[in-house]
C-alpha cells in the first residue's frame, strides 16, 4: 500500500521514462486528444441512445484510488514526507498548486529513474498529508477525516491548495468538536500559531482558517465549556467549576483576559466571575504566568470604557541585576 517504508521507487522502474512533450501543446497536437471534438451534449447518437456514463466514471475513479493510490502501481513520481515515500502519479499532483509548481521546478533525472519530490514539514507540525494526498485521487478519501486528525488534514489541504471543499469539512469536523476532553489540544496549537497584529501577519498554514480556529476556541471557552460542565448562571457544579479552573489555569494570557471579560462568558453575578478569575490567576502563578504578574479588578459603577466590570491586568517582573564589585586586595 501507497506511504509505507518498503514502497520503492525499485518496483516501478519499469514506468520510470517520461516523454517531454512539451507543456504547452495540446495532447494529440490538437483541442482534444486526437479525436475530432464535440460540443453535443446529446443523450444520442443518431436513433442510439447513449450507455449510462456516471458508472463509466465512478468505476474510471475507483480504479484510478484502488491501483494508483493505494496500491502505488504504474507510478511516475516519487513524495517523500519525513521518513514516508510514496510512489504517486504527475497528472493526479497536478491538481495540486504546490505539487504543480514543484514538479515545474524539479528536472527528470538524467539516469531514467522517476522524478522525486521533497515534501520538508520540519516547520509546519500541525500537517499530515495522507489523507489529503488521497483526496487528489478520490473523494472516498474523506472518510478518512475524523476528530483526531481532521486539524492535520485541514492544515494540509490548504497546504497543497485546490482542495476547498475538504478544507470546509474538517474545518467543520474541528469547530464542532472542540470541547473539554481536547481543550489542551487546542490551547497548545494556539501557543504556537502567532496571531496576526496591526503591525504583522504570521505565515500560517492555515490562512484564513487560523483566525477561525482562534474564535472558535474562544466561543467554546466563553460558552460551550461553562455549559458542558454545568458551571452557568443559576447552577454550578462543584466538580465542574475545578474542572473548568484547571482549564483556565493553561489558556494563554491574552486569550484568558479575552474570555474573562467578555460579558458572555455568564457564569454567575460580577462577583461570582471576579472570585473565579481570582482563583484561576492563583492557579496560573506557577505556570503559564510564571514571570509575570496577573491581576483581576472588580469595577463598580458605571462609565467603564469596555462595558465590563472585570479586568485582568498583567505586568512582567523585570529581572533583578546584581552588581558585580571587582575588589582588590592591598
Amino acid at each position: 500500500m501507497n506511504g509505507i517504508h518498503t514502497n520503492g521507487l525499485t518496483a516501478s522502474t519499469s514506468h520510470s521514462n517520461s516523454i517531454d512533450f512539451g507543456d504547452d501543446l495540446p495532447n494529440g497536437h490538437a483541442p482534444t486528444n486526437g479525436i475530432a471534438g464535440s460540443s453535443s451534449s446529446s443523450s444520442t447518437q443518431g436513433d442510439i441512445q447513449l450507455p449510462p456514463l456516471q458508472p463509466h466514471d465512478d468505476e474510471l475513479i475507483s480504479h484510478i484510488f484502488l491501483q494508483g493510490w493505494q496500491s502505488g502501481h504504474y507510478s511516475d513520481i516519487g513524495l517523500h514526507v519525513h521518513q514516508t515515500l510514496y510512489r504517486l502519479h504527475s497528472i493526479v499532483l497536478s491538481r495540486s498548486p504546490l505539487f504543480a509548481h514543484l514538479m515545474h521546478v524539479t528536472p527528470y533525472p538524467t539516469n531514467g529513474q522517476p522524478r522525486t519530490l521533497y515534501l520538508n514539514l520540519e516547520a509546519e507540525p500541525d500537517v499530515t498529508p495522507e489523507v489529503t494526498l488521497g483526496y487528489l485521487y478520490s473523494s472516498r478519501s474523506i472518510h478518512g477525516v475524523h476528530p483526531q486528525n481532521a486539524r492535520g488534514v485541514l492544515a494540509a489541504a490548504c497546504l497543497l491548495g485546490g482542495l476547498d471543499d475538504l478544507c470546509q469539512y474538517a474545518y467543520d469536523l474541528c469547530r464542532t468538536t472542540i470541547g473539554a476532553s481536547n481543550i489542551d489540544e487546542w490551547l497548545d496549537f494556539l501557543e504556537r500559531t502567532p496571531a496576526p497584529t496591526e503591525t504583522s501577519a504570521p505565515h500560517n498554514v492555515f490562512g484564513p482558517y487560523a483566525e477561525k480556529l482562534r474564535e472558535d476556541v474562544f466561543e467554546c471557552l466563553v460558552c460551550k465549556l461553562p455549559a458542558t460542565l454545568k458551571v452557568t448562571h443559576g447552577r454550578v457544579d462543584p466538580e465542574g467549576r475545578k474542572e473548568l479552573l484547571k482549564i483556565f489555569s493553561r489558556v494563554p494570557f491574552e486569550l484568558f483576559k479575552s474570555v474573562v471579560e467578555s460579558s458572555s462568558f455568564q457564569i454567575g453575578t460580577d462577583q461570582q466571575r471576579f472570585k473565579f478569575a481570582k482563583e484561576a490567576i492563583e492557579a496560573r502563578r506557577s505556570g503559564i504566568a510564571k514571570g509575570a504578574e496577573e491581576n483581576v479588578v472588580l469595577a463598580f459603577g458605571g462609565g467603564v470604557a469596555s462595558g465590563g466590570a472585570v479586568h485582568i491586568t498583567r505586568k512582567v517582573r523585570k529581572r533583578a541585576l546584581w552588581k558585580v564589585s571587582n575588589q582588590t586586595s592591598a
